[in-house]
């Protein structure tokens, strides 16, 4: 009998350990110069956006846990187009703060820090956003944004996010502070 729980006890782990949650990972991304800890193995788009009269590079890696999907947003600027960053990063998170009904003095926010590839410490800023309902689901999300210059001498602009969507409101700073999503964020490292 006490075998028999044992087995049970090794069986039930071993299915644990294979779960999506617990499959951390660091992805190293050279092209987009930085490497993050995603819960699992993430897809990658590649796309260009329009702005103004241009077509700027944005590549996305991202992935999907249950509810939540963790993804890194990558926007390369040459140096050409680097007076363009200011203002890109001013529509990038105008759009999302429009869709949750904040402007970036009003949304919930928390001073944070991000490590380099260099091991500097920076300052940056944690945004957490409740979305307008739309009735059976309702979306939250924990935003980071970050500017780097590169060797180039373009710019870099990431944007990591969790976004979280369920049938009931989450109080979105409390939530994205738990570990499973503090990870991914204190884990991102851009050159």
């Amino acid at each position: 009998m006490v075998q028999k729980l044992g087995l049970v006890l090794a069986f039930a782990l071993l299915l644990s350990a294979c779960s999506p949650k617990l499959d951390w990972r660091t992805v190293q991304s050279s092209q987009e110069g930085y490497s993050a800890l995603f819960p699992g193995k993430p897809e990658k788009i590649e796309r260009k956006i329009p702005y103004q009269s241009q077509e700027i590079p944005q590549i996305l890696e991202a992935v999907k846990i249950d509810d939540d999907i963790y993804s890194v947003s990558t926007i390369q600027l040459s140096k050409d187009q680097i007076t363009l960053a200011p203002k890109l990063l001013e529509q990038l998170q105008g759009n999302l703060f429009g869709r949750a009904g904040v402007n970036i003095e009003s949304a919930a926010a928390l001073d944070a820090s991000y490590q380099a590839a260099n091991r500097q410490r920076l300052s940056t800023k944690d945004y957490f956003l409740e979305f307008k309902s739309t009735g059976a689901v309702e979306q939250s999300m924990r935003v980071r944004w970050i500017t780097r210059i590169t060797p180039d001498s373009g710019a870099r602009i990431y944007q990591l996010s969790v976004l979280h969507t369920a049938p009931a409101r989450v109080n979105a700073k409390q939530f994205f502070s738990e570990e499973a999503y503090s990870n991914f964020f204190d884990e991102f490292r851009p050159e």
